[in-house]
């Protein structure tokens, strides 16, 4: 997998000048980088691979690849492989209690409102004892109407615009740009569930840990213990792919977070929607942690996880994203 991902930073089969992605055949030059991406590589030291990325079920064809993964620029890496988010060097790192206040502050007039659903740009690194696929940056909007049915929609992100989101609202509907790839567009018949993360999320922080505790309990080991650190930081991404937490919530898990060990803050960091951030970091035995508040609000703006030592049996190096989710309202 190093092999192939360190090939997806180098790679550029359609560049700049050449033919647009569609519009016409691939020159010699591309034709060799697809040939390289897509085959068996003689050269490299290792038993030979073949490189898959999983998009659905759809077939992977040049066109599909060039299209999706790459931008188009001579020198831009690509972006199936992103880069971990850097910390600002001269940035001033604020306390996560701080950051508490501000939320507080933030929600006394209790608006925004707690909303069902959720708008979420992720990408994530599948592993297996297999050949793993690159997960292509995909974008989901999840919204609920009134009798509880519910719509779904999942597109790849525009590889020629990094960060950008592909999707926007117009009165309440979401609605496609162009070149955003559809993945799946679901429409869910009503359904209703009293247990987290179904179920409407307190905004007290100790009912909210619990809530939480619950929402996690499936993959806990030990229902005994209080939430870790690390289990904390899992139960806010469930909480989050399927709620847009308001005010009063923000307040609420930004307290719970004020009293997680090791979670330490670290400076300012612009996230992949070119928002301002402040970061604040969980070192874990081979990971680390990034979460991303917004500096006025407390709002989670982002999460990512990166590892930090060479993982040989994965084929991943320290320093490559597991995974990433930049949540929006």
């Amino acid at each position: 997998m190093a092999d192939e991902l360190e090939l997806l930073r180098r790679a550029n089969p359609v560049p700049a000048d050449g033919p647009h992605f569609g519009d016409g055949p691939l020159d010699h030059t591309a034709e060799r980088g697809l040939d390289r991406l897509l085959n068996d590589r003689p050269a490299a030291p290792r038993r030979r691979t073949r490189l898959a990325w999983g998009l659905a079920a759809t077939a992977v064809v040049a066109a599909l690849v060039s299209a999706l993964l790459f931008t188009g620029q001579t020198t831009a890496p690509a972006l199936a492989a992103p880069r971990p988010l850097v910390v600002q060097a001269d940035s001033t790192p604020v306390s996560l209690r701080t950051m508490a206040e501000r939320a507080r502050a933030a929600a006394a007039d209790g608006s925004p409102a707690l909303r069902k659903g959720t708008h979420v740009q992720s990408w994530s690194l599948g592993m297996s004892d297999g050949k793993p696929p690159i997960t292509l940056p995909e974008e989901r909007i999840v919204r609920w109407n009134a009798d509880d049915s519910h719509t779904e929609l999942v597109v790849a992100t525009d590889p020629r615009h990094p960060g950008r989101p592909v999707l926007r609202e117009t009165d309440g509907e979401p609605r496609l740009v162009e070149d955003g790839h559809v993945i799946s567009r679901q429409t869910y018949p009503p359904s209703w569930s009293d247990a987290p993360p179904e179920s409407r999320p307190p905004h007290d922080a100790v009912r909210l840990h619990d809530y939480l505790e619950e929402a996690e309990r499936p993959y806990l080991s030990d229902h005994s213990k209080p939430l870790t650190t690390a289990e904390l930081l899992d139960a806010t991404k469930i909480l989050l792919d399927h709620w847009t937490l308001g005010a009063r919530e923000t307040a609420a898990l930004t307290r719970l977070l004020a009293d997680a060990e090791r979670l330490r803050p670290a400076g300012q960091v612009t996230d992949r929607l070119g928002r301002r951030g402040q970061a604040y970091v969980y070192d874990a035995s081979v990971t680390r942690r990034m979460l991303i508040l917004d500096p006025a609000t407390g709002t989670v703006l982002g999460l990512e996880t990166t590892f930090t030592t060479d993982q040989p049996e994965y084929g991943v190096k320290a320093g490559d994203v597991m995974e990433y989710s930049a949540w929006m309202r």
